[in-house]
Parts: C-alpha cells; sequence; structure tokens
C-alpha cells in the first residue's frame, strides 16, 4: 500500500530529472573536505545517512563527530518518527513519515541489561524518549543513538504522592531537557521539575486550583461516579488506560506561560498553568454517562482533545479545541463516517500522539487494532498498512513521537 504522505507532511514527490541533465555536474563526495562532508550529509533524512554509513569509514565516523552533530542540530525540523508501543516486541519498531514505511530499531542495550521488567515509554518530545521502570525510575532515551540516562530518584515524599502526568520539555539546545511531574491528590496538586542541565530535581511547587466560570467545575476530578450502559453493564467513570498512557500529558507555552494538560481519573482534562501556579478543570465533553475513549494531544503548540464516541448505531471519531472566550468545546476535524463506523461496537480504546499538524491515533481492543494520521489542518484521514513480522501482524497499543535525531543529548 503506497500512502499519499503529502497529505500530512506538506511535501510532493520530485519530478525525475530529464536524461544528461546532470552529466558534466558530477562529483565524488570524497573532494569535499570534511566540514562540508558533515554539512551535505546532515541535510540528509535521518535513515538516508544510518544507510550511507556502510560505504567507507570516513562516512562511518562522521556520527561521532561533534562538527557533525553541530550541523545536525542546525536543522530546524525532522520528519517525525512515532514510537511504536506493544507487548513482546523483541525490538522497538518506528513508522517513518519521512519515507511512509515501518522500521526496526534496537532496543538500548542498557534499558535491555539493567532491569529484570523492560521499562515502558511514557512521554517524549524532540530526539529524546522518557521510559518508566516498574519500580518508578526515570530513564531517558535517544533512540537513535541508543544513549540513555537513568535519573536520580525524585525523593520519598514525592514518590509516596499519586502520579497524575510525566511530560518531557526538550527546547532547540539538544544539550538540555526538563521532566515535569505532575502529583498529588486532584485538591492538592503540585508538581516537580528535573533540569538536566544542573542533573537535579527542583524543589517540589504547590499548585493552586483556579475555579472555571462553569456549573461543572465543581466535580472532582477524581471521584468515580457509577452508571447502567445501554448493555445493561455497570460501567465506571474512572478511566482505565494502557500503562504506557497512564501519564499522557501534553506541554504547551501560552502567552509565554507553561501549561501542563493531562486526563483526570473520570476524563475530564486538567490544565496546570507552571508560571502562575495554578490547575483549573475544563468542562466536561461529553455527559458523563456516555461511553467513551478520549486522549490528549499538542499539535502546533496548541492543546486538542481525540474523542471516539458511539451515538445512533455508529462510531464517531473527532478533534476538539477549547475556545476560551465562551468556555466551550469546538470541532477542529471528523473522520469519515464510512471510517469510524468500523469502530462501532469493537469496545476499541484510542491513544493518540500529535506532531505538528498530524496526529497518530492507535485504536484498538483485544482482537481488533488500527492505525490512522489525521491532519488537523486539512481533516485528511490515513489508515496505515499493517506491521508485519514473519507473516503476522504486530499490534500496537500506542505511539510516542520524535524526532530521529543524533546529536540529542540525554
Amino acid at each position: 500500500m503506497e500512502l499519499n504522505m503529502s497529505a500530512f507532511t506538506g511535501k510532493t514527490r520530485k519530478r525525475k530529472a530529464p536524461d544528461g541533465a546532470h552529466l558534466g555536474s558530477a562529483f565524488s563526495l570524497d573532494e569535499l573536505n570534511q566540514d562540508l562532508l558533515e554539512r551535505v550529509l546532515s541535510c540528509l533524512p535521518p535513515s538516508s545517512f544510518f544507510r550511507l554509513r556502510s560505504v567507507c569509514r570516513r562516512w562511518n565516523s562522521v556520527a561521532t563527530s561533534a562538527t557533525f552533530q553541530l550541523a545536525c542540530s542546525q536543522i530546524p525540523f525532522r520528519d517525525p518518527w512515532f514510537l511504536m508501543v506493544g507487548q513482546d516486541l523483541e525490538q522497538s519498531v518506528v513508522f517513518d513519515s519521512s519515507e511512509a514505511n515501518w522500521k526496526n530499531l534496537r532496543h538500548p542495550a542498557y534499558l535491555q541489561q539493567s532491569h529484570a521488567c523492560k521499562p515502558i515509554p511514557v512521554a517524549s518530545s524532540g530526539g529524546l524518549v522518557c521510559y518508566r521502570t516498574v519500580s518508578g525510575n526515570l530513564i531517558v532515551c535517544n533512540p537513535v543513538t541508543g544513549a540513555c540516562r537513568e535519573l536520580p530518584s525524585v525523593g520519598q515524599a514525592s514518590e509516596s504522592q499519586t502520579l497524575h502526568a510525566i511530560t518531557i520539555d526538550s527546547p532547540k539546545d539538544p544539550a538540555s531537557y526538563r521532566i515535569v511531574l505532575v502529583l498529588g491528590e486532584f485538591s492538592n496538586l503540585s508538581f516537580k521539575v528535573f533540569n538536566s542541565a544542573k542533573g537535579i530535581w527542583e524543589d517540589e511547587v504547590p499548585l493552586v486550583q483556579k475555579a472555571e466560570n462553569s456549573s461543572e467545575s465543581n466535580m472532582a476530578g477524581d471521584e468515580t461516579l457509577y452508571f447502567l450502559s445501554k448493555a445493561g453493564d455497570v460501567v465506571a467513570t474512572n478511566m482505565q488506560r494502557s500503562p504506557s498512557k497512564q501519564y499522557s500529558s501534553v506541554l504547551t507555552v501560552e502567552n509565554g506561560e507553561e501549561v501542563v494538560y493531562f486526563l483526570s481519573q473520570s476524563g475530564t482534562v486538567v490544565a496546570c498553568n507552571l508560571a502562575r501556579k495554578t490547575f483549573l478543570e475544563h468542562p466536561r465533553l461529553l455527559p458523563i454517562f456516555f461511553e467513551y475513549s478520549i486522549d490528549v494531544v499538542e499539535c502546533k503548540g496548541e492543546m486538542l482533545v481525540v474523542v471516539l464516541s458511539e451515538f445512533l448505531e455508529t462510531a464517531s471519531l473527532r478533534v476538539w479545541k477549547f475556545s476560551r472566550g465562551d468556555q466551550s468545546w469546538r470541532q477542529v476535524a471528523a473522520m469519515p463516517p464510512s471510517m469510524s463506523h468500523e469502530f462501532y461496537s469493537k469496545k476499541v480504546d484510542i491513544n493518540c500522539i500529535g506532531s505538528g499538524d498530524m496526529i497518530f491515533i492507535c485504536v484498538g481492543s483485544g482482537d481488533f487494532s488500527s492505525y490512522v494520521v489525521c491532519n488537523v489542518v486539512t481533516n485528511e484521514w490515513i489508515e496505515l498498512p499493517k506491521c508485519f513480522a514473519n507473516g503476522e501482524a504486530k499490534e500496537f497499543m500506542s505511539a510516542f513521537c520524535f524526532e530521529p535525531r543524533v546529536e540529542a543529548s540525554v
């Protein structure tokens, strides 16, 4: 299956040059000096560069060159790779959006050798992915180079509190990043930041609850309610998420202020303003007695919500944006009914990740799986081909987005 990746990368296929168009201009890259060679290679897509490393020793040595990594850091954007999360994967699997295909990556050796139970990814940003162990330790990894760093303990006082969100902030500087945790009881939240430049966890900062202008704002996010489904089953509003998305959250910058968004146990969106040290709960998007699956993503600096719901014997998959002007949710994209109807009555869950104009959506249940990419600007939806290994289709629960950057330091 060939994908029209221009639907969400904004790229078109280049025309083939006429025969003889480059005659007389051919030259060998070996004639370039080292600085110019590194600049040329830094502009290649990472998958192309890794293939070319086997050409000769000189090209292979470029990967560890400090000047090459500096040249790579000056490339403003890399087409994202999506790291897939599934059970019993022998190696990492990524979807390369630039080439529209699946790729295998070796698991970083540190993640396999240092822990009896394999750590799972919980957050990503820039060229880095953050993993969490069963014991609660955090490991920051560059999936491309395999470099890993286990972070120091957050401290006994913080470890004893309920953890709601883990997010990573990887700015333009490839040598620094920040890990942000949101923890505590819902009425008494706080946040804690790991500063990679200093190598320490900063002091825990309490958050003050700010009331939203909504009649629903008094509803506690951790409160569990029960209702009868259409099938007559007792359903709890307390969401059960896959381990990798249990602490799903996004970090945005709004008017110069950092805001962390995450989902409460009952499915409402909670916004934590780190600059003002406040948090609030947005109005519920659907009535509490509706059965639906929801996830929060970030696209081009904005928080969006993806919701899969069932109504009138069909399924609907839509993307929403919160309007602060009238304190309401507004639809920004919707999957064509002919596609979303396939999910009806399958009791599927969605796990999503955003990148630029794209949202990568994993739709799955015990006996069904599908992977879809949505362009929220053009409202184009593309179902990705299955990933096969040894003649069998692999199934994934969720995905994390990162830019394949050899220069990203842990």
